[in-house]
């Protein structure tokens, strides 16, 4: 996928859902709830609250990693394991709408040897 396609919707029906405090569910479990939602056209995205699981980390988390969201259950399942997501770039509250900053989000969930090392 390339990198510009990360910051779309897969289903363009959850455009304009309120995502805030639905739960985000990686392929092994639970990590935390929708702290902010985006659909900006070709910027989509949520910041998930990781809450205790990371220390209170928060991540950014492209649109594209959303595989399916379920608005009855209030929960978002993304196609990234607990680790993948633990050690994203960390989430910078000043600089994520910034371009530079997404391009380092977007080339992480692309790579296909994610850096499990980090933070």
């Amino acid at each position: 996928m390339a990198t510009a396609d990360m910051w779309t919707w897969r289903d363009q029906s959850w455009t304009g859902l309120d995502l805030v405090g639905f739960d985000v569910e990686a392929t092994d479990g639970g990590i935390g709830k929708v702290d902010q939602a985006t659909h900006d056209v070709g910027g989509a995205s949520i910041v998930v609250d990781t809450g205790p699981w990371i220390f209170g980390k928060k991540v950014l988390l492209p649109a594209a990693v959303v595989e399916t969201v379920d608005i009855d259950e209030g929960k978002i399942f993304v196609n990234r394991t607990k680790d993948e997501i633990k050690n994203a770039p960390e989430f910078d509250e000043e600089t994520y709408l910034n371009e530079a900053y997404r391009g380092e989000i977007a080339g992480y969930y692309t790579s296909p040897t994610r850096d499990r090392t980090r933070l």
